[in-house]
């Protein structure tokens, strides 16, 4: 990453910090529960268009984000997010895709990724595409499970612009591959599956504490 692409993820990041600051607010709990260094998966609900900039500018790290491919052919809107995510075919994952997010990964990037697969506009968590399982299974990157609270009411469907609400963002625990493999015997499919199970049932816990 040059030093220029830096600077402007930075300032984007704080300007997006302070967007949130003034139209009512951000908090950020569990930040500790993010590892500062080697590979990371993050992976969090997706309910507003908001979520990957929110997320993004409040990570203690740098985040790179798995980005609808459709998005880069917009010319300006590529500009702004291309050093920032990778394009991602949400209708089919491909191989090379899958490659290249374990691959960011081993080499110790923090990736962003929904698991869900889209924004969902009901409220109730989906259940997880296995691309989450098959990327954690591959790379074995811990996994930190994260709750978005509020991004929906900042930014509704349909919305042309951000109305007042309060945002938060929950970081769970860390999923580490071995607390999922030892004692067991998963095929590649199982673990897949496990993975990807046990990251939605860490967010439908966060919710269920959240909102109690």
């Amino acid at each position: 990453m040059s030093r220029t692409n830096n600077i402007i993820y930075k300032l984007v990041a704080f300007t997006i910090r302070l967007i949130l600051r003034i139209n009512g607010g951000f908090e950020i709990k569990g930040i500790e529960n993010i590892p500062m260094e080697g590979g990371v998966l993050v992976a969090a609900n997706h309910i507003s268009y908001l979520d990957p900039p929110l997320i993004g500018s409040i990570l203690p790290r740098r985040a790179t984000f798995m980005a609808r491919k459709g998005l880069f052919e917009i010319p300006l809107l590529k500009w702004m997010i291309k050093s920032a995510a990778f394009p991602v075919d949400r209708e089919r994952t491909r191989p090379s895709t899958i490659k290249e997010t374990v691959r960011r990964l081993k080499s110790g990037e923090l990736i962003v990724i929904f698991p869900e697969g889209r924004r969902n506009e009901s409220g109730e968590l989906m259940e997880a595409k296995r691309g989450v399982g098959m990327i954690g299974s591959l790379s074995r990157a811990p996994v930190v499970p994260a709750l978005i609270v509020g991004s929906d009411r900042a930014l509704p469907v349909n919305a042309k612009w951000l109305k007042r609400a309060r945002v938060t963002v929950v970081i769970g625990e860390p999923i580490y591959y071995s607390s999922i493999t030892e004692g067991t015997n998963y095929s590649g499919h199982e673990l897949h599956e496990e993975i990807s199970i046990r990251v939605m049932a860490a967010i439908k816990e966060m919710q269920n504490n959240y909102e109690n």
